[in-house]
């Protein structure tokens, strides 16, 4: 089933890099006590994700920030080291936390996996974005297909108002 605003966030574990490598963070740690932008994308590294999705919500960041958000972080299923590598390729600095959902292990607690084997990617998370305040979804935006119009961080700043 895929989750719908007024859901509480599955718990599941990503990864993030740190000073000492990899390392997991919980959807409890990440989500609880903090309001939380949140947005996917099928891959690093891929034109879409790479010259919009993620340019848009690190050139919005103070914006995003400035409206109450706590963190504002990408999700793709892939390692932490390709989300690492992508976020330093992508100077994003401290204004977007880089989450692997390398196995998509969240992606599929969500029911937002995408079956991207047609295209050698194997299984992915679809495109999408989302405010999460305390762990309950407030806000989600799903893409439709192929499409990048309802996940831009533009749409996250109307919907915090």
């Amino acid at each position: 089933m895929t989750i719908k605003e007024g859901d509480k966030i599955p718990e599941a574990t990503m990864m993030t890099m740190g000073e000492k490598g990899p390392g997991p963070i919980t959807t409890t740690k990440l989500f609880g006590g903090k309001k939380v932008a949140i947005f996917s994308v099928p891959g690093a590294f891929t034109p879409t994700c790479s010259v919009q999705h993620l340019p848009g919500f690190v050139d919005n960041a103070d914006a995003i920030k400035a409206k109450g958000v706590d963190m504002i972080a990408c999700m793709a299923v892939n390692d932490a080291f390709v989300m690492d590598a992508w976020g330093k390729d992508r100077n994003v600095g401290d204004k977007v936390v880089m989450l692997a959902d390398g196995n998509g292990d969240f992606a599929k607690a969500l029911g937002l996996e995408l079956d991207a084997s047609g295209f050698g990617l194997g299984t992915r998370g679809q495109r999408f974005s989302m405010i999460v305040d305390d762990g309950t979804v407030t806000n989600l935006n799903i893409e439709e297909g192929g499409a990048f119009e309802v996940s831009k961080a533009e749409v996250i700043l109307d919907q915090l108002g």
